[in-house]
Formats: structure tokens, sequence, C-alpha cells
């Protein structure tokens, strides 16, 4: 015979006190002296008791959920390690507090923003997480308006009265471009990310000003959506030239991979013919042949500050703007001074 699931009432029989009194105690609502809130504790403690989320909601008017919402292509995202990475991240730290991530793919900005609105007026989430910023980002007054707590990966360049998580990804870029000058090399291009997004056009930029600060001309930059389909287009183009670069730096390490595949297939040694650098230090990048060289950031510790920054502001109504170490380069093999033609 099942045994009978303990409900709040049960609690409320042990302790001699009313339902209502134990529902305040257990959701940390005032009106309750301290040692009668310890002794219920307590005893529910002992009795083996916990509410269930769905009780939990009713009570609190919580949803004990957070949402991201990515407007992106979902392939994209399947061949990206840095969200599987940040999702992670996220989870070990909302695991531990008894919440869960809502999670959307959208593919459009228009639908983003209708998700954010529909999980806001249907209660479905406490806070949001704002990942790919844009340029003059429309997210930020519209999630201001609705008024939902909210952190932003990045600092967006409208003003935001959430707080952000930041890491300095082009100290990274500025890095892989010195790496290779000091190899000597003086065609390098750049296969970026999306224009739209800041931290593609912010990676960009950092390209072209370390080519500059090199004494070189800005070298050529290639824009994608990310994606290793992408990544290996821009690869070839840039390969079929008469003067072909002697080095690429990529936006991420699924494209830097699939640059590698093109150059050998094409018959060019990496890296003799041919230096390539990646972006995320991925798992993978350290077993391919050669090993990337790459720049090192940690997605998972991103999502870790991410959700704890939004917590504080949940619970305490404000949180400081969070900044992780910087990127730094990781120096493996794909890179090396460049061969004679």
């Amino acid at each position: 015979m099942t045994a009978r699931k303990l409900t709040i009432a049960d609690v409320a029989e042990r302790a001699g006190v009313s339902k209502g009194l134990v529902s305040f105690a257990l959701n940390d609502r005032p009106g309750v002296a301290p040692a009668t809130r310890e002794r219920i504790l307590r005893i529910a403690s002992e009795m083996g008791w916990s509410p269930s989320l769905r009780a939990r909601s009713l009570s609190t008017r919580r949803s004990f959920a957070l949402g991201l919402v990515i407007a992106r292509d979902p392939e994209v995202i399947g061949s990206d390690p840095f969200f599987p990475s940040f999702i992670a991240g996220v989870e070990s730290v909302l695991s531990t507090e008894g919440r869960v991530l809502v999670l959307s793919v959208v593919p459009d900005q228009e639908a983003e923003l209708m998700t954010y609105k529909s999980l806001v007026a249907d209660g479905r989430v406490d806070g949001v997480f704002v990942s790919d910023l844009r340029h003059d980002d429309i997210r930020i007054p519209v999630l201001e308006e609705l008024g939902i707590p909210a952190v932003t990966l990045g600092v967006p360049d409208v003003p935001s009265p959430f707080p952000a998580v930041t890491i300095d990804d082009a100290v990274g870029i500025r890095a892989a471009v010195e790496h290779l000058v000091a190899l000597g090399h003086t065609r390098i291009a750049h296969v970026a990310g999306a224009a739209r997004f800041l931290h593609g056009s912010r990676r960009r930029g950092a390209f072209e000003q370390a080519m500059r600060d090199a004494g070189l001309e800005a070298g050529q930059s290639v824009d994608t959506d990310f994606s290793i389909a992408e990544g290996s287009a821009a690869t070839r183009r840039l390969l079929a030239q008469a003067e072909r670069p002697t080095a690429i730096i990529y936006a991420n390490d699924p494209m830097a991979i699939a640059g590698l595949a093109v150059a050998q297939e094409l018959g060019l040694r990496v890296p003799h013919d041919l230096s390539i650098t990646g972006f995320d230090d991925t798992d993978i990048s350290r077993y391919v042949f050669p090993a990337l060289t790459t720049v090192g950031t940690d997605p998972a510790e991103w999502g870790r500050a991410a959700a704890r920054s939004l917590l504080r502001l949940m619970e305490a109504g404000e949180s400081d703007d969070v900044a992780l170490p910087s990127a730094e380069l990781v120096v493996r093999r794909s890179t090396a001074a460049p061969g004679r033609p």
C-alpha cells in the first residue's frame, strides 16, 4: 500500500498551529515569531515534509523559473558548444535553489519580443537572461516596461537598468593577432560573427585595430552567422583568392574547425601553409589535428555568474555588474611561422 503524502495540514497538526501560520513560516513571510518559525521548520524537517513547486508557486505568486530566449537558428545553437555550457552553468546554480530554467528558441526578434511578453503575462518566469546583445537593443526598454528582473550578458549600448555580466573578449582577439604577427604573418583574415550582435562587431573591431597597431592594413573580415556552414564557406572564399591569407582568426571554435577541414581538403598543410585560431577553447579544440590555437573563455562560469546575479537582483532588488576574467589565448599546434609559398 502506498504511503500517504504528507501535507501542510499534517505539519500544522503536529505543531499545534493553523495551516496558515505554517504556510507563513515555511515561505518566510512576516507575522511569525522567530521561535515559532524555528519550531515549525524543525517539525517539518523531522517529518520529512517539503512543499511541492506548484504549492510554493501558488502561495508566493512566484513561478520559481528563470527564462532564456534565444533568437538563432536551432542548428547553429546545436553545433556551438557555448550555449550548452552556459546553460549547464546556469542550471548548476538554479538546481540548488529549487528553480528551473525555461528555454525558448525563436526564429527572429519579433518572435523573441512576443515570447518575453507571453512569459511575463502568464507568470511563467520570475526573471530573464538577455544574451546576444544587439546594437540599439530594443529588448532593454521592453523588459524594463514589463517590470521583469533581468541580467544582460555584456553591457548594452543603450541605457539599461539591469546588471551585466561581462568578459573582455576583445583582449583575446588582440592576443591572437599579436601572436600571429610575432610569428611573421602579415596577411591575416578574420571570419567574424554576425555584425548585428555587439560581440560580433566588437571582435571585428578589435581585430582591425590590432592589425593597425601592428602597422598592417586592416585585413579582410567576413561576416557570418557563427555557423559551421558559413564558416566553411567563408574559408573557401578567402583561400580561393590569388593572394590568399597565411592566417585566419575565427570568431568561434566550430568555424575554425570547419576552416581546418576546408584547408586540408584543398591540400594546404596547417600550420605550414595556413595558421588558424579559434575562440572559446571548447573541449573538441584540444583533440582535432592539429590541436587548435584558440581564445579561452569559460561559458559555464558565465552561466553561474549570471544566475547568481539574477537571483540577487530578485531577492534584494539590486545586483552589481560582474566582470569575469578576460579571455586569454591558448597556443597549440595550429599556428606557426608562415611557410615559403
